[in-house]
């Protein structure tokens, strides 16, 4: 079953900012509290990001397929994860509101069966709607130089 999942917040944050932190790939650690560790191994498309779940919950493993500063979109496979999915894709975009600041649409894609559907969905929410709370509050914090 093929699962299409956006989910937008609006930053108190300038669109720039925004992007500059998405693009630079890391600090999931910091944004998502699922994530307990993130660690980065080259730089954009192609680079790898290794995350490790709270509370034992599993690895992931992202491949970064593509940065698109002009379109500020970054596109994103999980090759490897704890969860019940398979042809994981993540695409992260940034607009820039009519008042400058960051609106970014996270849009999940995936496959699983039918009886996961539902759990996987609202997994995927709230994921990345704790990790947008948290990415706006460490930009607010830190800005362009996070520390």
């Amino acid at each position: 079953m093929t699962n299409k999942q956006p989910i937008t917040k609006k930053l108190n944050v300038p669109a720039d900012v925004v992007w500059k932190a998405i693009r630079e790939i890391g600090r999931l650690d910091v944004w998502f509290p699922i994530i307990e560790s993130c660690r980065v191994e080259g730089e954009g498309q192609g680079a790898l990001r290794y995350m490790t779940i709270a509370n034992g919950g599993g690895e992931i493993k992202d491949t970064i397929e593509e940065i698109d500063d002009s379109q500020m979109r970054l596109v994103y496979l999980h090759p490897v994860s704890p969860f019940p999915v398979t042809n994981y894709k993540g695409t992260v975009e940034v607009f820039s509101s009519y008042d400058g600041l960051g609106i970014v649409v996270w849009t999940i894609e995936y496959e699983s069966k039918p009886e996961d559907a539902a759990s996987v969905a609202e997994l995927v929410h709230g994921a990345i709607s704790a990790g947008l709370e948290g990415m706006e509050k460490d930009l607010q914090l830190h800005g362009e130089s996070p520390c």
